[in-house]
């Protein structure tokens, strides 16, 4: 087994090199990437289910011979499925429900040669900021206990961030892959909007709000992971723009002379910590020192009308599947199947007509237009991924019966996020800076529809200015 030490030394891309020149091979990764989860999760709590024997049998009886062959790497416990494993939403009401085929991901994952050997913990269907459930319990951030690793995609962040794996699948319908990155010292990017199928089993993620990749610790594993799984499959109802060349090529390419929009204070008005504006705005001077253009401005929108709309695609999806699971078990859907913010939100699904849904999706597709015409002035839009640093667990618990609180602490949390899930840009949360207390805090770029390109051009450039990888929390043993 391949030492712990010498496992975090290495990236995705690091990890498959050394496999395909038989320097180690995946049944040695896989133990020690078991192993590692075995010494920290009971702490950290980021896994919802192991597949180790899943894993091993996969090994043993030959990989693909893809370009991340040999990798261990986890799922997020949400919408994925995985033939023969339960995909448990993170809910009661899944608890044993399993998958009788993949998702077209998981698909591309195996082909591309990883060793899949778990799930990770999200909040119940993918609802909160905060990963804490009554299924699977709490998930802690590794650089703080106290304090939550994001949401939804929190298992996610926390596994990688405790070294668990160097990459791990995360999904994003209002900021999922980016809030945990923020909270946890890693990259994550959100693909523009169909980019990553999502199928066979459902055509959007509410209602095309959602999208899938992934966290990683290096800008090049993010890239390996989007050139493995993006593209159309047949019957999806909609494409991204095509690519010109893989990503892994954008990775180290010259970025030119961004111009760039400063955003500091967000479209709600909600207040913003000083570590966050402090982590954007020394961002900003990277840029600039960089050679890039740099503006203050505000992007356009009313917060209310979009955050509306926004609530109203989320709710009236979540209830909807709620409710076929129900059907699916013979019974009617009830308040004790699920916790108490995912009650919420059906309760408010009830309310609505199919005006309100129809008038949402216009919303955010106007939005998408004005942010299109936004980036006819500007290449990038930056801002802190955050309104606040990694906060306490606890008022953001899919149990909390105060949904004052819990509204409160949610839009507090993440003003800046979702604006281009509405939109379906692509954008991507960046590790630059830690506070005094060692807390990471992500800065947000955001990009044109379908310029991954231009945002990996720009990570790799940020990644080599102000290095991340090796800044790591120090967890025993």
């Amino acid at each position: 087994m391949l030492r712990f030490d010498e496992f975090r030394r290495h990236d995705a891309v690091a990890m498959a090199g050394l496999v395909a020149r038989g320097e180690v091979g995946a049944s040695e990764l896989l133990a020690t990437a078991i192993a590692r989860c075995e010494a920290v999760d009971p702490e950290i709590g980021a896994l919802s289910q192991r597949h180790f024997d899943v894993a091993r049998r996969a090994v043993e009886a030959g990989l693909p011979d893809g370009p991340l062959r040999g990798v261990p790497f986890l799922l997020k416990d949400v919408s994925v499925q995985m033939a023969g494993t339960v995909t448990s939403n993170c809910s009661r009401l899944y608890a044993d429900c399993v998958a009788t085929q993949d998702s077209t991901l998981v698909e591309r994952y195996k082909r591309c040669g990883l060793v899949i050997f778990g799930k990770t913990n999200t909040p119940e269907m993918g609802l909160a900021a905060s990963t804490e459930t009554a299924l699977h319990g709490v998930t802690r951030n590794p650089w703080s206990l106290a304090r939550t690793p994001g949401g939804s995609s929190g298992g996610a962040g926390a596994a990688v961030a405790s070294g668990f794996v160097p990459a791990a699948q995360g999904s994003d319908g209002g900021g999922s892959i980016r809030i945990p990155a923020s909270c946890c010292g890693l990259f994550g990017l959100k693909p523009t909007r169909g980019r990553v199928p999502l199928g066979p089993m459902v055509g959007e993620g509410w209602g095309s709000l959602g999208t899938a990749h992934a966290l990683t610790r290096s800008v090049r594993d993010s890239a390996a992971l989007l050139d493995a799984t993006h593209g159309a499959a047949p019957g999806d109802p909609y494409a991204a723009p095509p690519v010109a060349r893989t990503y892994l090529q954008e990775v180290g390419a010259p970025p030119g002379r961004l111009r760039v929009a400063l955003q500091v204070a967000p479209l709600s008005g909600s207040p913003v910590d000083a570590e966050c504006i402090a982590a954007a705005r020394e961002a900003a001077q990277t840029m600039q020192a960089l050679g890039h253009e740099i503006e203050e401005a505000t992007p356009p929108g009313n917060s209310e009308e979009l955050g509306r709309a926004a609530w109203v695609l989320v709710a009236a999806n979540v209830s909807a599947t709620l409710h076929r699971r129900a059907r699916a078990l013979g019974r009617a859907l009830g308040e004790s199947d699920v916790e108490s913010v995912t009650w919420r939100t059906v309760q408010h699904a009830a309310k609505m007509s199919a005006a309100d849904y129809a008038d949402a999706l216009l919303a955010i597709h106007l939005h998408g237009r004005r942010m299109a015409a936004f980036h006819e002035r500007y290449d990038i839009l930056m801002s802190p991924t955050l309104g606040q640093v990694p906060v306490p667990l606890g008022p953001q618990r899919m149990s909390n019966p105060d949904g004052d609180e819990y509204t409160s602490a949610l839009l507090r949390f993440t003003p800046f996020t979702n604006l281009f899930n509405m939109s379906g840009e692509p954008s991507m949360s960046v590790p630059l800076h830690w506070t005094p207390d060692d807390l990471p805090v992500g800065v947000m770029f955001s990009a044109g529809f379908g310029r991954e390109d231009m945002l990996y051009r720009l990570a790799a450039q940020l990644e080599a200015a102000r290095p991340w990888f090796d800044r790591v929390p120090q967890l025993a043993p």
